[in-house]
């Protein structure tokens, strides 16, 4: 600011005086000043650029965090890994029965429902528990859209059970991907066999209410073989 008062000063004292040694002595405090605040701009540019990494490194993920994004991206990311087909969920050899499914689970479609799984006995249900905050969780989701699409004509039933405290996270996270699944959230408590401590979790149930398979973690649904073993399944129990 002083620099550009004197310059000022001095270019106001050349246009009256009009000699060309107080021009040129202007013109020379004018650059004076100019070197001054490209030197204050350099340093400043330096340090920006010194802390601008370290910046970042913290301020994107707080930003994440802040707006409730980083389910969504770390979930985009595990996405890929499943692409890659390197998580295709492992298929059960034989239908061996692990538990008996618990058919006094109560469920809540999204619309307001109440229905009960035992409304389901008879057919083969894959039961997946979730939650909107959960990136694996909706890592496998397209995959159990694609798998539901695929083998619902075979009354084979995917019951996709969000474990959210707040049912409206769930059914504003259904509605915003336009998943067209059964998605369903808690009316009652979850019966002890379906109980876990690890999201995901997918139970395959027979017909005869048998289960089959539990799998902790994200996987790959909507490939041949699991289709093929679902379809197997209820052909079984014909």
């Amino acid at each position: 600011m002083e620099g550009n008062r004197f310059s000022f000063g001095c270019l106001k004292l050349a246009f009256l005086r009009r000699t060309v040694i107080d021009l040129t002595l202007c013109s020379l405090a004018y650059k004076a000043g100019l070197r001054v605040r490209l030197r204050i701009l350099h340093s400043m540019t330096t340090l920006l650029g010194r802390l601008w990494r370290p910046a970042l490194y913290v301020l994107v993920p707080a930003t994440l965090y802040a707006t409730g994004l980083h389910t969504e991206v770390i979930g985009r990311a595990q996405q890929v890994v499943l692409a890659t087909g390197l998580l295709n969920r492992a298929v059960p050899k034989k239908a061996v029965p692990i538990a008996k499914a618990d058919y006094s689970l109560m469920l809540r479609t999204l619309d307001g429902r109440t229905v009960s799984l035992s409304q389901l006995r008879g057919k083969v249900i894959l039961l997946n528990l979730w939650a909107s905050w959960c990136p694996p969780c909706v890592a496998e989701m397209p995959s159990l859209q694609r798998l539901h699409d695929k083998v619902k004509p075979d009354n084979i039933a995917l019951v996709v059970l969000s474990v959210d405290q707040n049912p409206e996270k769930a059914r504003r996270f259904a509605a915003r991907r336009g998943f067209t699944m059964p998605v369903y959230t808690l009316a009652s408590e979850l019966p002890q066999v379906f109980d876990t401590q690890v999201l995901p979790t997918t139970f395959i149930i027979a017909p005869n209410g048998d289960i089959i398979d539990r799998h902790e973690g994200m996987g790959d649904y909507d490939n041949a073989a699991m289709i093929r073993f679902l379809r197997q399944l209820q052909k079984d129990a014909q």
